[in-house]
């Protein structure tokens, strides 16, 4: 991912988009902003009048003409209480609706990520960017342009009206306030760059508590508590460092704000009050222009701490678009077509694959078919490659050079959908949801009825174990499944292929962490479920194997064995000497 700061103008062309759903509230609410800079605006205006009628002829000032420019006042507080009413809260949920959106763009684009993405990324840092990382744009998101158009009016506004009471001492307000944000816009660049050192870091902060909470028992196992605190309290204090230096940009960034804010003042002060002097300006126009410029200085004011709101909104913004522009490695190719009426045929033309970050050799020129509802078990050296060429059917990868079949068609031209619904994986790993027993299996069609999934529960062998458990099919798992055995875990990863109903099987070493007797059990459920399909089998126990249809030997990148048990064994090769040597292990 990049790491240095993009241009505000390219963050605001990918951001602004999100704006058009909502295109009607956000003209509401500039309209209501306008409202309510109307009514701040006619107060000095007001005073000014009723000051010169007071200094030129008192008789004129009557109760009627008091009472009646309070009716009026009282009702422009009237709208404006109504229109800020409309921007606090009807703005602020456009604000966490555009969040929102962002926050669904950014999970399904991460859905659409290959393996490589997650290998390479930390889940902290993941999920920072698409929960906290957020958090700022409903504030970014409807106070940007409703904080741009009330200071351009009120800029333009005081402007005019300024202008007329005394040009000269206008122009010489106006020239100071470029020069304020020359001078701000240093530090503003420093407090956004603050910003986003602060927003990675909290993002390893948030990877290394996770790692360790989810390692929480081989930190206890090894007593290793004080080694887990100490490595926290280093990234910890390194956090504190990051945001004092970010408070140093911020404090130094206001000061200068409260500097011009002061000089501005002074200006108004000497010179106003030498013209009133000479005669130059009359002192109600003098109380007026010193209101205008308070209101204008308030602007600024506000225009340059929002800028503090402003940085947070367009980091988070940044960190959202990095996330956006991760390459999508596995897509649906144009003219992609959907799978039907799957046999199970594979094969494999020519196939060579290396990983992108490294490109370290895995597969070379793998020539393979494999026909339908055939048993074929991979066997070999560690990384021999055998779980990669069973992460290509699925597409977890594509192949660096040559082309799978699924029944004779391209697998890169069919969808994704239906290219993974025709495929099933059970994994040595099992993963669990969070979740009740009965939604983890589930998980393997939605939309099944609960008999099917007690039915998919039964073939795999996982029914009796699941009503004896405290609430049944309805017995919450833990994360990640910590309150089930290995044993019981599996079986019910196995039920939900049981539920999916796929043509090809990937069995990835699927019995290799269990105890005798869970293996035994597992076993049988495979078998089961192996019936009819096409299954690839990646074998740790080679004593599991015996039934295979073919064993395919890998070693050096290649297919260097092929044959059922009894004739690898005549043969003395390498799977020879791998079984062999597995027995002698087994009886020492």
């Amino acid at each position: 991912m990049k790491t240095g700061t993009m241009k505000t103008g390219t963050l605001l062309k990918r951001f602004i988009p999100y704006y058009r759903k909502y295109i009607g509230v956000m003209a509401m609410d500039l309209f209501c902003a306008a409202l309510t800079t109307v009514c701040e605006l006619v107060l000095p205006l007001i005073l000014r009048y009723i000051t010169n009628i007071g200094m030129n002829d008192l008789s004129m000032l009557t109760v009627r003409t008091i009472l009646t420019i309070g009716g009026i006042y009282f009702g422009l507080r009237i709208i404006d209480g109504m229109a800020s009413f409309y921007m606090a809260y009807t703005g602020h949920v456009m604000g966490a609706s555009i969040e929102t959106d962002m926050r669904g763009d950014a999970f399904a684009h991460l859905q659409k990520l290959s393996d490589n993405y997650f290998n390479n990324t930390k889940v902290g840092q993941i999920m920072s960017r698409i929960t906290s990382d957020l958090f700022d744009v409903t504030e970014f998101a409807h106070h940007c342009p409703e904080e741009f158009f009330i200071a351009f009016l009120k800029t333009v506004v005081s402007f005019a009206i300024l202008a007329r009471i005394n040009l000269f001492l206008t122009g010489i307000i106006f020239v100071l306030i470029p020069v304020m944000a020359l001078s701000c816009s240093y530090f503003n660049l420093q407090v956004r760059k603050a910003f986003k050192r602060q927003r990675n870091h909290i993002g390893e902060l948030n990877a290394r508590i996770e790692d360790s909470l989810l390692g929480n028992k081989v930190v206890r196992a090894f007593a290793n508590e004080n080694v887990e605190l100490g490595k926290f309290n280093r990234d910890n204090q390194e956090f504190l460092k990051i945001k004092r230096q970010t408070y140093k940009y911020m404090a130094a960034f206001q000061n200068t704000i409260r500097i011009f804010d002061g000089l501005m003042y002074v200006v108004v002060i000497v010179a106003g009050g030498l013209f009133m002097i000479r005669g130059h300006i009359a002192p109600a126009d003098l109380v007026a222009y010193t209101m205008y410029v308070t209101t204008l200085l308030a602007t600024i004011r506000r225009i340059i701490e929002f800028a503090e709101q402003f940085q947070r909104g367009m980091t988070g913004v940044e960190r959202f678009v990095e996330l956006m522009d991760a390459k999508i490695d596995i897509f649906d190719e144009e003219g992609a077509v959907p799978l039907t009426g799957v046999e199970g045929q594979i094969t494999f033309q020519h196939v060579s694959f290396e990983y992108p970050d490294d490109h370290t050799p895995v597969l070379s020129d793998i020539d393979l078919t494999i026909r339908p509802g055939e048993k074929v078990a991979l066997v070999g050296p560690s990384g021999g490659g055998k779980t990669t060429l069973c992460n290509l059917i699925p597409r977890f990868y594509d192949p660096t050079q040559g082309a799978i079949l699924l029944d004779g068609q391209d697998i890169r031209q069919v969808t994704l959908q239906s290219l993974r619904s025709s495929v099933g994986v059970v994994q040595q790993d099992v993963y669990l949801f969070s979740g009740s027993v009965y939604e983890n299996i589930a998980y393997g069609r939605p939309g099944a009825s609960r008999d099917e999934v007690i039915e998919a529960a039964k073939l795999a062998g996982a029914h009796e174990f699941i009503t004896e458990l405290k609430d049944g099919y309805d017995t919450y798992v833990g994360e990640r499944g910590v309150k089930l055995s290995g044993g019981q875990k599996q079986r019910i990863s196995i039920a939900r292929v049981f539920l999916k109903a796929p043509k090809v099987l990937l069995l990835d070493e699927a019995t290799a962490a269990l105890d005798n007797e869970s293996e035994h059990l597992v076993s049988e459920s495979l078998e089961k479920l192996a019936t009819g399909r096409t299954t690839l089998t990646i074998a740790h126990r080679l004593t599991t194997i015996h039934g295979a249809d073919r064993i395919l030997v890998l070693s050096g990148n290649q297919i260097v064995e092929e044959g059922n048990h009894e004739a690898l064994m005549r043969k003395k090769g390498i799977y020879y000497q791998l079984y062999t040597s597995a027995g002698l292990a087994q009886k020492g």
